[in-house]
């Protein structure tokens, strides 16, 4: 049954990885009449269905609703001091999530999906230096195949025998990779530094992960709507919160939420490193050849396609574990 439940956490995660950042791409590309969604709104709709989805299973943990409000009120409430500390990856993770929209309304899908990749480098680095974690030979070998991948990814392609129009159109499309490419590196730190902080919270205390979810939501609800007063402020006022939702965007708004539930449930629970190293492969390739086909906003190239399948390459090798040629197992 546990063998069943690792390959149904890696489907689920390649299929919700996937229709993620597609979706979200498609998003932010789409042609509409009116204007387009704010992705701060995105953000703060997110937060808001992510508190209410953790109450819920709160709820579901203590069967009562005084138990569960009883709850909230000593872990929120009376132990303000533990409170207030998720207030900084609630933060980083706000503006993470900002990032991500920047990035998908600049790259295609594939070039994004490789280049986040890099993810792995900082939450290593950062786990070395705030958690005193040790990493094996296969590890740094795999950090090194990793940055030579999202570099080869990002290499330009030649632009010979361009008329002055197509060079115009290669500089103005330069731009914006660069504009997406710079948000996708910002969200890699602020993910790797967030996801390390959050980590050891979570070491420090025993308390359910819901709640101290229930705590990120609060915070990151808070810093979302400051965000989107400071920036699309002016916006808002005209068209209002929610102008341009459409089912789409409640797509997206529902698959990031699904990212916290399935990353805390049966990701963690059931897959692997390995596992999660194939699944992200997938995700990859699956991202590809959709945007390749059907957005049409991505042609690969040979430099890519070498990029691609070293990052691949690195995320196998860093969660690969070696073990010694001879051990003794002792049955109990």
């Amino acid at each position: 049954m546990t063998t069943q439940l690792k390959y149904v956490s890696l489907g689920v995660l390649v299929l919700q990885t996937t229709s993620l950042v597609l979706t979200m791409r498609y998003s932010r590309t789409l042609n509409e009449d009116g204007p387009r969604y704010l992705a701060s709104s995105a953000v703060v709709s997110a937060e808001v269905l992510k508190i209410f989805t953790c109450t819920l299973l709160v709820f579901m943990e203590n069967s009562d609703c005084r138990a569960m409000n009883q709850l909230l009120k000593e872990e929120i409430v009376y132990k303000r001091s533990q409170t207030l500390k998720l207030a900084i990856p609630a933060g980083i993770y706000t503006l993470q999530n900002n990032l991500l929209y920047v990035a998908l309304s600049n790259l295609d899908a594939a070039t994004y999906q490789v280049t986040y990749q890099l993810k792995i480098l900082t939450t290593a680095l950062f786990s070395v230096s705030m958690l005193g974690k040790k990493m094996g030979l296969y590890q740094w070998l795999s950090l090194l195949f990793l940055m030579a991948g999202v570099t080869l990814v990002q290499w330009p392609a030649d632009s010979e025998g361009d008329s002055e129009g197509d060079t115009e159109q290669k500089i103005l499309c330069a731009g914006s990779q660069f504009v997406g490419l710079i948000a996708v590196l910002m969200a890699c730190v602020s993910s790797g530094f967030a996801g390390v902080y959050f980590e050891k919270i979570l070491k420090e205390t025993e308390q359910s992960v819901w709640v101290r979810n229930i705590q990120l939501g609060f915070f990151g609800l808070i810093f979302g709507i400051g965000g989107m007063i400071v920036y699309d402020g002016q916006r808002v006022k005209q068209w209002g919160m929610f102008q341009g939702y459409s089912v789409i965007t409640g797509t997206v708004v529902v698959l990031q939420m699904l990212t916290l539930y399935i990353l805390f449930t049966l990701v963690i629970k059931y897959a692997d490193n390995i596992l999660k190293g194939f699944a992200t492969s997938l995700s990859i390739i699956v991202s590809a050849v959709i945007s390749y086909f059907m957005l049409e906003d991505f042609n690969p190239t040979r430099v890519f396609f070498a990029g691609a399948v070293l990052v691949i390459a690195a995320t196998f090798l860093y969660g690969y574990e070696h073990k010694p040629a001879s051990s003794t197992t002792i049955k109990v």
